[in-house]
């Protein structure tokens, strides 16, 4: 310990400033003491509310709801395997059409030969299209060729 008893020159300064905090406070309170009791602001229900609208009116509007509801969307990514060397992306694009919106559809090729490598992705507009996809395709034959349509996962390096 140094010759200050321990007090290092920001806790004396940590202190003062409490200190000062606390003289602060208390003033304020002998302030609102002097002051008294003050009277609460009388104002109208109007003043609160605002415009609303009656009763009638909201219960009518709740009725007659709020028309057509948009959901969003949710895209879904399938993988398709078993594709054969001859079939292209707008082939794919035909078949999952049938069941609802292709967003993208794209299939993997080899790049020294430029063929297909049996695969590739359909991306559906949404995850009820998707799913009605998987159904109708997943086992059934396009251009002789057995295909396996599933939900695609990402896959680890």
């Amino acid at each position: 310990m140094g010759r200050d008893g321990g007090y290092s020159q920001n806790r004396r300064q940590r202190e003062a400033q409490q200190q000062r905090k606390q003289q602060e406070k208390a003033a304020r309170r002998q302030q609102q003491r002097e002051q008294g009791r003050r009277e609460p602001e009388i104002v109208s229900a109007e003043s609160i509310t605002g415009q609303l609208p009656s009763i009638e009116d909201a219960m009518r509007a709740i009725a007659e709801g709020p028309g057509e509801r948009q959901v969003a969307s949710i895209p879904c990514r399938l993988f398709v395997g078993g594709l054969g060397t001859v079939i292209t992306e707008n082939d794919l694009r035909e078949a999952f059409g049938a069941y609802g919106e292709v967003a993208d559809a794209v299939i993997l090729k080899d790049r020294t030969l430029g063929e297909s490598r049996g695969f590739g992705f359909v991306t559906m507009a949404s995850r009820k299209d998707a799913s009605k996809a998987i159904e109708g395709l997943d086992g059934s034959e396009l251009n002789g060729r057995r295909l396996a349509v599933n939900v695609a996962t990402e896959r680890s390096r």
